[in-house]
């Protein structure tokens, strides 16, 4: 096998030879972390990129690569998994010598840690495997969501550790049952092998725990309270130095948003031009990342961040995997992949307030394919035990979201102006929550998805809300430190936020604080619930009046009507009841809503 102008770069590069001729030609690219990205590019097309030899050349350089031999490939990605060492301890270490420490007793839905002193010779990280089962014998009655099918008298529930560096493996349990808890551990080292210990959850609540799908397309925490989505994106606030971390949480304390979108690995895009200082791998870019090894200093920070978040109401909502890079981490291959997204798992599966975004924008990431999302997957679940959400972002095509595996739709635009406006049919054709976590940003960039009025984003809120979704927000106003809210935090100066906050009010005074759609008109959505309450968004229009039609009520007696400004934050009461047929006076300004609360 030689090489010609529809070979893959990766091929190519895994040819000594080949990719020698490469790098003489295009040094920039070949000897760049960008390759990594370009591996599904047929050379044809790198070959006419800027800088590229023209003319006698470029045909002397074709004629080269048709005389290297390409059966002499080397592997470019770890090709197996590395299997754990059964003789890592000798068989003169005592089984369970290990010392271990943890609470005598947590609250209600908080997080259990078991810390373990163990061994630290060779790589923890891949020579051993670290399991936990817990028993809970005589449990309470009243099961979460996620475990309605386990019995009161005994729940049982196996858990992964994880290596924290230093000989310090630790074992997180997210504790949704009061009661007696008892555990042992299973490892192949020794020492860690049959450790065992018992505590105590308390009736007391830590948290509101973990929120799950509720009611087909809404979400709710485990202790029943409603959970409406409404988030906001800085995707990399966290791999930001420390003071703007600082200033991007205390922005979050007095922001009214409840889920946050943010990157695991780091970002390389417009206005992103900053070295983090931490990664989640051991290496560098010139030396190469040790795949095999986690940089626990990153991982320790990830914890601190995501705990700051749940202290502010917050929901992480993790994203593993983006296109946007010059490190290499979207194309590490699968084998690396996976134990990337074990080790996370594992690690992060205790905290309450997280959600797993397999991808931002997956179909950009031109290494991955389906066969990768759907094994990628499978590893949360493996790893997952309590069943956090978890979906993947589109760019261009969605996704297929009646996969069983996704919990929600979490969409992109899929138009300049319209998208909020098809969330009823995508609730109906998916029978999933939908959340539209990037409707465009507001903002003044030269890009049309960072550059809307505050206006239209509260429109798009609202469409979505009234359809019965959840719509998220982004900022992207142009400053001299590049410090860009949509991908570093820092501070919010948009006009949408508190207009979000005052939705947020409306949303929690709807019954069961949840909108659904119902059969409304054709110019306007209602949601609503058949002659109990109903909401009206009248969107850009700007009448003076609306004639309404009002279904009976269940009562008998009449609606008490409120006239909603959506933009001045308002709400103005009609005198007196309405029924039938009625004319609600409007001030001919947009963005107003109508609300019927039957009396």
């Amino acid at each position: 096998m030689s090489f010609g102008p529809d070979s893959s770069l990766e091929t190519a590069l895994a040819v000594p030879e080949a990719k020698g001729v490469l790098a003489a030609a295009l040094p920039g690219i070949i000897n760049s972390p960008m390759v990594r990205q370009l591996a599904w590019m047929p050379l044809k097309y790198l070959l006419s990129m800027p800088g590229a030899p023209t003319g006698p050349a470029l045909d002397d350089l074709w004629q080269t690569l048709d005389r290297v031999d390409g059966t002499r490939a080397e592997a470019l990605f770890e090709t197996e998994p590395i299997q754990v060492r059964r003789d890592y301890e000798a068989e003169t270490v005592s089984l369970a010598s290990a010392s271990l420490e943890h609470p005598a007793a947590i609250g209600l839905r908080g997080r259990l840690e078991i810390v373990i002193d163990g061994p630290s010779h060779g790589n923890p990280f891949v020579d051993v495997d670290l399991t936990a089962t817990f028993v809970l014998e005589d449990g309470a009655p009243g099961a979460t969501s996620s475990m309605s099918a386990e019995s009161a008298a005994r729940i049982e529930r196996v858990v992964g550790g994880f290596y924290d560096g230093d000989g310090r493996y630790l074992i997180r349990f997210y504790a949704d049952r009061a009661g007696s808890w008892s555990f042992v551990t299973s490892s192949n080292a020794r020492s860690l092998d049959g450790l065992s210990g018992s505590f105590d959850t308390l009736d007391e609540p830590a948290s509101r725990g973990i929120v799950r799908v509720a009611d087909t397309f809404h979400f709710a925490h485990d202790d029943g309270t409603r959970h409406a989505p409404l988030g906001t994106t800085a995707y990399v606030w966290n791999h930001q130095p420390r003071a703007l971390q600082d200033a991007t949480l205390r922005t979050l304390s007095a922001a009214p948003f409840n889920k946050l979108r943010m990157c695991v690995f780091p970002k390389a895009y417009l206005f992103n031009s900053n070295e983090p200082e931490l990664f989640p791998f051991l290496g560098s870019v010139a030396e190469g990342w040790d795949t095999t090894r986690f940089d626990t200093r990153y991982w320790q920070q990830l914890d601190r961040q995501i705990d700051a978040l749940a202290e502010l109401g917050i929901e992480a909502d993790l994203i593993l995997f983006h296109a946007y890079d010059r490190w290499g981490f979207p194309n590490l291959g699968p084998v690396a992949d996976d134990r990337y997204v074990a080790y996370l798992v594992r690690r992060l599966q205790a905290h309450e307030n997280v959600w797993w975004s397999l991808a931002n924008e997956y179909d950009l990431l031109a290494s991955k394919v389906v066969a990768d999302w759907e094994r990628l997957a499978g590893v949360i679940e493996a790893n997952d035990p309590n069943h956090h959400l978890l979906s993947i972002h589109n760019c261009g095509d969605f996704y297929d979201y009646s996969r069983p595996w996704i919990s929600h739709a979490s969409v992109q635009r899929i138009d300049v102006y319209r998208t909020a406006e098809n969330t009823d049919t995508w609730r109906e054709s998916w029978g999933k929550p939908v959340v539209i976590d990037e409707c465009a940003y507001e903002g003044d960039i030269d890009q049309g998805w960072g550059n809307i009025m505050g206006q239209e984003m509260i429109r798009r809120f609202w469409e979505g809300a009234v359809r019965g979704g959840y719509v998220g927000h982004g900022e992207t106003f142009l400053n001299d430190r590049e410090e860009l809210w949509w991908s570093k935090g820092g501070e919010l100066i948009g006009s949408s936020p508190s207009r979000i906050a005052f939705l947020a009010s409306v949303l929690a005074e709807a019954p069961g604080g949840v909108l659904n759609p119902v059969k409304g008109e054709w110019d306007v959505p209602w949601a609503g619930i058949d002659g109990e309450f109903y909401l009206l968004y009248l969107g850009f229009g700007q009448s003076q009046y609306r004639n309404i039609i009002a279904p009976p009520t269940r009562s008998g007696g009449g609606y008490i009507v409120d006239v909603i400004d959506t933009w001045n934050m308002t709400v103005d009461r009609l005198p007196g009841e309405y029924s039938g047929y009625f004319t609600v006076p409007l001030p001919a300004r947009q963005f107003m809503a109508i609300r019927l609360t039957a009396v």
